[in-house]
């Protein structure tokens, strides 16, 4: 099912901000989505000049909006993010030891969308915050202001990974120009960080794909005039197999939808 076409303009450590409505808020009830116990960290917020502009991540997933994260996205330290491989994720956070600032009894479900890069021309506790080794996020500030005051600025959180929810099916947007393929895979429900991704023709065999950003995978191929399946493979190690998601007729800038992860 084809889905839109999509630009894959990159800017590092932007969000974009539509209405608090798309923010995902949990109380005790999200225990059945846990997947890890908590852990200590840091969190700051950022704040764009315009929430109504679109603007992206350093994970290649575009209009955060459009695409169904919304509010409910975080830039992750390197100690998180790794090379992208941390790109969606879904984690769960909450305000802890600041009983000024706290809103207590709330928490808040993010997806992993953008890279906070470090700052080495400053402190690990004052500034340098995305610096090694530290675990640090960066939320829109109308996500962490669902669980701490702003005048908070850097604070206390306790987090933990926790399973994607997502509506319809992993999508695929595929991109490129001659045998070169890129595919943006998005979606994703489960884990939601993937880590393998295989192509298939319907004239050849399960091709592997190369992280080339982010979320975004490459392979080189001659795979014009023929219908496209996918092989998904996610950190928790389960793999789906999409069959026939693009149809012979594709073409560059187009987004198809496939199965999607059980949870």
């Amino acid at each position: 099912m084809v889905v839109g076409s999509l630009s894959l303009l990159f800017l590092l450590f932007v969000f974009f901000l539509p209405s608090p409505s798309s923010l995902l808020i949990v109380s005790s009830s999200s225990l059945s989505l846990q997947t890890d116990e908590w852990k200590r960290a840091t969190a700051t917020y950022y704040a764009a000049n315009d929430p109504l502009d679109t603007l992206e991540g350093a994970c290649g997933y575009g209009d955060l909006g459009k695409k169904g994260y919304g509010l409910s996205t975080v830039a992750l330290s390197g100690a998180l993010f790794g090379k992208g491989e941390g790109c969606g994720g879904c984690y769960e956070l909450k305000c802890v030891e600041d009983l000024q600032w706290c809103i207590p009894g709330t928490s808040i479900v993010v997806t992993a969308t953008n890279f906070c890069p470090p700052n080495y021309a400053l402190p690990l506790d004052s500034g340098g915050w995305c610096n090694p080794p530290n675990q640090h996020f960066v939320m829109p500030i109308a996500a962490f202001e669902k669980i701490a005051i702003w005048k908070a600025g850097n604070m206390p959180v306790d987090y933990r990974r926790v399973k994607c929810l997502r509506a319809g099916g992993t999508r695929f947007t595929i991109n490129g120009f001659g045998f070169f393929h890129s595919v943006l895979i998005t979606n994703v429900a489960g884990a939601g960080d993937v880590v393998g991704v295989k192509i298939k023709g319907s004239a050849t065999g399960w091709l592997p794909m190369a992280r080339n950003w982010g979320q975004n995978w490459h392979c080189n191929a001659d795979l014009k005039n023929q219908g496209l399946s996918f092989e998904v493979t996610a950190s928790d190690g389960k793999t789906l197999t999409c069959y026939n998601v693009a149809p012979s007729t594709w073409a560059f800038g187009q987004t198809f939808e496939g199965k999607q992860f059980p949870l």
